[in-house]
């Protein structure tokens, strides 16, 4: 019941873990219902925005959570309709279905079990957004989700929504948003928006800039930045699912912020809540370089520790060296960016992509919207990066030749990371090269560098000085 306060809940996690909570879910729910002004009857909307393996699960996590209350909240997922599932993938498909008996009997039950016989057997044609309805993501699909409400018209998802989780790559989010704000320009009151996005972009002119996807939704929308929030974590969506224990952090105002954390916090799926919204998205972003040179060297070095660690070495004292130049306060930064950098080394779908590169199984002709995986957003933040530290009216004074440089110079990795994905300069075995050059700093050299000068450039996340 709403109103009391000495009720306690115990939820059992999936790790055997007892979390107890203060707080029902229905008060969490009822909530957050008051503070955006929902009344009754009126259920609040909750939408997402791209169905990929991160957006899907959010989606599924707060459908697993909240979707029973039914007169309370409304929960849907908007994907683009017609993307077709090939017959190799509706075979895998089959199998993982016929593997889990929950799942092969919520499909009888649903009589959804006879398409998928059909499609093993090459007798039909099966679509991503049917997938997603009864409960499976094309990007990750050896994790079966709960069923979702799939929406196929953008109008119709976003219209009347309270509450949008942008779940798209940094490089769709642009297009997406404006069609978006077509559909918003009646409304009187603007939407909350959570964006799950960790890309970013750079802008030369007239000054140079990251541009994050906050940022984006915000000119393209008109949303103000306080309805604006970032959530972001170390986490891998299909374990996220399966109830690993994870933590994340939201960002933005504190109106929102809070009461969402708390709206969001499941007992394997801590919540925590930051105000440094755009210093923690860029972050995201940066790890998604380097994962994709930590992929290539372990495929290169047949998985040699050695070798890995010299690479995580000389990227973490790049990023350290970067965080230096775009946060008053780097130091604060230090835990979150390792931590989310760590989780995407081990399992992450850039550090895949790097090793797929340097094997061969994959090549830079195919692009980077990848079956199976999504878009590896890596691959534009090494562009992003790169063109904005090279910029000349960043240049730093090297320490040691007393000269200015470029803040790239200092950035071998980066470089020769854009040398091979951009330019195409080189292979993928030239990261090794670059890790074996005898005139590299040592990486510690690096870091001393960055504390010891005044290398910090507000503006370069446009900020004033």
């Amino acid at each position: 019941m709403v109103g009391t306060s000495d009720a306690v809940t115990h939820d059992v996690c999936s790790n055997g873990l007892i979390h107890h909570s203060n707080e029902s879910v229905e008060e969490k729910l009822d909530e957050l219902r008051r503070l955006m002004g929902k009344t009754e009857g009126d259920p609040l909307r909750i939408v997402g925005v791209g169905a990929g393996a991160w957006g899907s699960v959010f989606a599924a996590m707060l459908q697993d959570s909240y979707g029973h209350f039914r007169e309370q909240v409304q929960i849907r997922i908007w994907r683009r309709p017609g993307r077709s599932v090939d017959r190799a993938t509706a075979e895998h498909l089959f199998e993982v279905i016929n593997s889990r008996e929950d799942v092969l009997r919520r499909l009888i039950r649903r009589c959804a079990y006879l398409k998928y016989v059909e499609a093993r057997l090459g007798d039909r044609t099966l679509y991503a957004d049917e997938l997603l309805k009864d409960g499976f993501c094309i990007n990750m699909i050896d994790t079966p989700l709960c069923p979702l409400k799939v929406v196929t018209n953008l109008q119709e998802a976003v219209w009347d929504a309270d509450i949008v989780v942008n779940g798209l790559p940094s490089t769709e989010t642009r297009v997406v948003f404006e069609e978006i704000s077509r559909y918003w320009k009646e409304r009187v009151t603007m939407p909350v928006i959570i964006s799950l996005s960790k890309g970013v972009e750079a802008e030369l002119e007239p000054e140079p800039r990251i541009i994050t996807p906050t940022q984006i939704i915000n000119r393209a929308t008109g949303v103000p930045n306080e309805n604006i929030l970032y959530l972001g974590g170390p986490n891998i969506a299909s374990e996220i699912y399966n109830n690993e224990y994870a933590n994340a952090r939201i960002c933005g105002s504190e109106k929102w912020r809070k009461p969402l954390a708390k709206f969001l916090r499941q007992p394997h799926f801590i919540v925590w809540d930051n105000g440094d919204l755009v210093t923690h998205e860029v972050m995201g972003g940066l790890k998604n370089v380097y994962a994709i040179g930590a992929g290539m060297v372990a495929a290169l070095t047949n998985e040699s520790a050695t070798s890995k660690s010299v690479y995580f070495a000389h990227c973490t004292s790049e990023m350290i060296f970067i965080t230096h130049l775009l946060a008053e306060e780097p130091e604060r930064l230090a835990g979150p960016l390792l931590a989310d950098t760590y989780v995407t080394l081990l399992k992450g779908r850039n550090a895949w992509y790097g090793q797929k590169l340097a094997k061969g199984e994959l090549t830079l002709e195919m692009g980077d919207s990848i079956k199976g995986k999504g878009m590896i957003q890596g691959v534009s933040a090494v562009k992003a990066f790169f063109e904005l530290l090279s910029h000349s009216s960043l240049s730093i004074l090297h320490p040691e030749e007393n000269k200015p440089i470029a803040p790239v110079e200092l950035c071998p990795i980066l470089k020769m990371l854009y040398r091979i994905l951009i330019i195409r300069e080189f292979p993928p075995q030239a990261i090794l090269q670059a890790l074996r050059d005898e005139t590299m700093n040592d990486p510690r050299d690096r870091i001393a560098i960055a504390q010891t000068h005044a290398f910090y450039r507000p503006s370069l996340l446009g900020q004033k000085f």
